[in-house]
């Protein structure tokens, strides 16, 4: 079992129960609009979603949970979509209740993740991509040293209107100079 360790989170495997409460957890923040919204979705779509993550992890992702020190799991961080051949993939990240968002967890998790895919699985390059309105996000890219690489226009239909995507590129030397 893999376990990362930060100062106010680890991050550790998620397990069918972690998966089923994360799930039941989320909570949607209409003031701060920051990806269309799943609704309707039962708890056997938690069940599927767990299914997913063993299929996959080690090959195609590396999700893990996010604990807080006394082992509530709050939400999940992942290097997905890898491409082994070019040594790259994509960082997304998710915290399920409001109460834990804008506390650094997202940015420690995150930290984490990066230096676990830098430095254990020999990646190269890591992107992120955020909607324009995800400004928790867009923070979180900055404060980890993510060049903003370009802009998709109007790329995503949400809330009735048309946003912009953003991606944001880190590459392994400029994570080495930051450290």
């Amino acid at each position: 079992m893999l376990k990362l360790v930060g100062v106010k989170i680890y991050l550790s495997t998620l397990e069918r129960e972690h998966c089923t409460r994360l799930w039941v957890d989320y909570e949607y923040d209409a003031r701060a609009l920051t990806e269309p919204l799943n609704i309707g979705h039962s708890k056997e779509k938690a069940e599927a979603w767990f299914n997913e993550i063993q299929r996959d992890q080690g090959k195609k992702h590396v999700r893990l949970g996010i604990f807080l020190p006394d082992g509530t799991v709050i939400g999940d961080v992942a290097l997905q979509d890898i491409d082994w051949r070019n040594r790259s993939c994509t960082i997304g990240m998710g915290i399920a209740k409001i109460e834990h968002r804008s506390k650094g967890y997202g940015t420690e998790a995150a930290r984490l993740m990066l230096e676990y895919g830098f430095n254990n699985l020999g990646l190269e390059r890591i992107s992120a991509n955020t909607l324009e309105q995800n400004k928790g996000a867009q923070r979180v890219m900055e404060k980890l040293g993510f060049t903003l690489e370009g802009v998709e226009r109007k790329a995503v239909y949400f809330a009735g209107r048309r946003w912009d995507r953003l991606t944001y590129g880190l590459l392994r030397e400029e994570y080495d100079g930051r450290r």
